[in-house]
């Protein structure tokens, strides 16, 4: 079975779950726990169902899979890192504030513990559960991206910037805010970086796509 095969599969299964109940975010929160901590392969559905204090028969009732319940933590955590990500600019902020803000808002999402977990565990899972990496590839860095890349086109239509290549610029001011955070974060297991490592690397990154972007007066 191919991976664009099984995912249309889950995604068929997705909608037919029944996201009610009073168990139902039990066996999630759960399942989150003991995926996060110790993987797909290793988190048995015994283990799961006895760290959401739910029989068997309850979690099954939900998740008839175990891959699908991998998924639905997957999109639900990375729906929750979505909704912390802020407030919506307010229309006319100066680029520089927004692409600061939105730098912020980047950096908040890679950095954060559960996005790492999520990062950690879909790498281990790629080779065996391909759709799951391309789940969290396009509900986590592709949906920070396509917010990134939302602003350039509304910025460069009001005229604030003179953007060409949306989708090239989105990369670009993505890659700039992770600097060299991403790699300490996931080689060195870094989480609370000093406030002055935010700005400084949020302000250089606006200013050298201002340089590059900003309209000529």
């Amino acid at each position: 079975m191919t991976s664009d095969t099984s995912q249309a599969n889950l995604d068929q299964q997705a909608a037919t779950i029944q996201r009610t109940g009073r168990k139902f975010d039990q066996v999630l929160e759960g399942a989150r726990k003991l995926f996060m901590s110790k993987g797909f392969e290793r988190a048995s559905v015994d283990d799961i169902a006895r760290e959401a204090a739910v029989s068997k028969a309850t979690l099954y009732s939900y998740f008839p899979d175990k891959r699908l319940l991998f998924s639905e933590v997957v999109r639900t955590e990375c729906q929750r890192q979505s909704d912390l990500a802020g407030e919506p600019l307010s229309p006319g902020c100066a680029p520089e504030k927004a692409l600061y803000t939105i730098a912020r808002q980047v950096m908040a999402s890679f950095t954060s513990e559960i996005s790492q977990q999520m990062f950690r565990v879909c790498v281990s899972e790629a080779k065996r559960f391909p759709e799951l990496g391309e789940l969290f590839y396009q509900s986590g860095p592709m949906a920070v991206r396509n917010e990134v890349r939302a602003y350039l086109v509304s910025a460069t239509e009001a005229g604030q910037l003179r953007v060409e290549d949306f989708d090239t610029a989105a990369d670009q001011f993505v890659e700039l805010c992770k600097a060299n955070l991403l790699l300490r974060a996931v080689f060195l297991n870094e989480r609370d970086f000093p406030e002055a490592d935010y700005h400084r690397i949020a302000s250089a990154a606006v200013e050298m796509f201002m340089a590059r972007f900003a309209v000529a007066e």
